[in-house]
């Protein structure tokens, strides 16, 4: 129990807490050292201030069921926050309950609507390029994913502020209504620019709004579970890439193609009801010294960047989605290429994001444990050696590239899982809005570059040359994920493989 002020004293660690001072970072312990040094001797989080590199809030929790810890330690962090009793603030996690879980359910069914759609991406690739986009080039048919997700990623740093100060309710009914707008409208599409306002801007505004408040609401409610509560909820798009290729393996050759966006958009209308339902906010939004709140502009705030460990992983993020969408985008014409039928294509994909939904809760779990940074390093680790070890030789192989689908799937899909829990460990959990968007901004260039360089890259080479090019880009991206992503955690704690970061 930690005295932190006269009227908490009766307060227990078993919920996380979150105390949030002024320059604490400097406070002596009783053997000498800082406050902060003794921060792994029981499982004390720190976090850096992104604009002055002192430690502004200190995060507690976790300690229940992993042995007691030295009573000078926590006398300590007591005497620190007694120092500054007009500025420190103590926050409560659930970590679960009925509502917490409920949240989670509903940033599910969100992100269904968003990442279930463009996972299914390659089957509207194929689609489009034997059909209404037949005439277009590979690169050109590739700008309408990329420009979908360059607006879900980059819209969202004006919507992140937005859902940290005023709440989820309106961005969620907004975006819901805008998602279902779009498949409605792409019914009816026959030319390409008719696709790029539907599909891409319209699609895309719509997934802006839902996926910051998705990802947020659940940092409002869990803290050392948030690896396992996100890896649950983001196993969405994993979902929604097994059941719409599926569902498009069917839909498209009995109804056509207008019938088929018509289902899917009746299909998130049913997804958006628990959305709006669920999806919630609970902390108070950040507050200064002075006490006016922290949140009040809705533009890009990159002073955030100031902290070089979120730097580098924001970077990560970027190669990471240079990397992804290669495969979730062209595999299924990289099959079909390779001699396999379309049906055996379409179920390529139900592979990859069946590997990628069990890749989204086991890492997530994995990471609550040994450290969210160590995690994602192992699974961008793997998804090198599946893309350059797997898919490069992989040629006619069925069984090679259905394997590389699955551990390809598994890997990405633990990338993405992990991305908001580990960026969430360099920020305050009342401005993870903020902070996760203005990361996404920076992903957001990735994902509108991505897709468009691998169709160039195919169609200057001929045969085997231009799908050997997009592998290698592919992987060359992943490689350099990798190694941002590890001067983030050495930055962090240090060359030291033990520590838990």
């Amino acid at each position: 129990m930690i005295p932190v002020r006269a009227n908490a004293e009766d307060s227990c660690l078993k919920n996380r807490r979150v105390i949030e001072a002024e320059s604490l970072s400097s406070l002596p312990t009783a053997n000498g050292s800082s406050v902060f040094d003794k921060a792994d001797s029981f499982k004390e989080k720190e976090r850096v201030s992104s604009s002055n590199n002192n430690l502004d809030f200190i995060e507690l929790g976790g300690l229940q069921g992993q042995g007691s810890a030295d009573d000078s330690d926590y006398g300590a962090t007591a005497a620190a926050i007694e120092r500054f009793p007009s500025t420190a603030t103590i926050l409560d996690f659930p970590e679960g309950g009925v509502e917490g879980w409920l949240v989670v359910f509903g940033s599910f069914c969100a992100m269904i609507s968003v990442f279930g759609l463009i996972n299914s991406s390659a089957v509207f690739e194929s689609y489009f390029s034997t059909h209404q986009l037949v005439d277009n080039t590979s690169s050109e048919i590739g700008w309408i994913f990329s420009l979908y997700l360059f607006i879900v990623f980059f819209v969202g740093i004006q919507v992140g502020p937005i859902f940290d100060r005023h709440g989820a309710k309106i961005l969620v009914a907004v975006g819901s209504l805008l998602i279902i707008a779009s498949l409605l409208l792409l019914s009816w599409c026959k030319t390409y620019y008719q696709i790029i306002l539907t599909y891409s801007v319209v699609g895309g505004l719509g997934g802006a709004l839902l996926n910051g408040p998705a990802y947020g609401s659940i940092a409002h409610f869990f803290n050392t579970r948030r690896g396992l509560a996100t890896g649950i909820a983001t196993t969405s798009g994993g979902v929604g890439g097994i059941v719409f290729p599926i569902l498009l393996q069917y839909l498209l050759p009995k109804l056509g193609f207008a019938w088929s966006c018509r289902i899917l958009a009746f299909i998130m209308v049913g997804l958006a009801v628990p959305a709006n339902i669920f999806i919630k906010t609970r902390l108070p939004p950040a507050r200064g010294p002075d006490g006016t709140i922290k949140v009040g502009s809705i533009w890009p705030d990159l002073t955030v960047f100031k902290d070089i460990r979120f730097a580098f992983a924001s970077l990560g993020i970027f190669f990471m989605e240079w990397g992804l969408f290669v495969p979730l985008t062209f595999i299924i014409s990289y099959a079909a290429a390779h001699g396999q039928d379309a049906t055996q294509s379409y179920v390529l994909l139900s592979y990859m994001n069946v590997g990628s939904v069990v890749g989204r809760v086991l890492p997530g779990f994995l990471a609550d444990r040994f450290g969210r940074f160590n995690v994602i390093i192992v699974t961008i680790g793997l998804c090198v050696v599946t893309v350059l070890a797997m898919w490069l030789p992989a040629g006619d192989s069925q069984s090679l590239l259905t394997a590389y689908a699955v551990l390809f799937g598994f890997a990405s899909g633990s990338n993405l899982g992990l991305v908001p829990v580990c960026l969430g460990q360099l920020c305050d959990s009342r401005q993870y809005g903020r902070f996760f968007t203005a990361a996404m901004m920076i992903a957001s260039f990735g994902t509108l570059s991505s897709v468009p360089i691998a169709g160039a890259l195919l169609d200057v080479g001929s045969g085997e040359t231009g799908w050997m090019s997009v592998i290698l880009f592919s992987g060359a991206s992943y490689s350099i994920a990798l190694i941002c992503y590890t001067t983030a955690r050495v930055l962090a704690v240090g060359w030291d493989p033990r520590s838990i970061f």
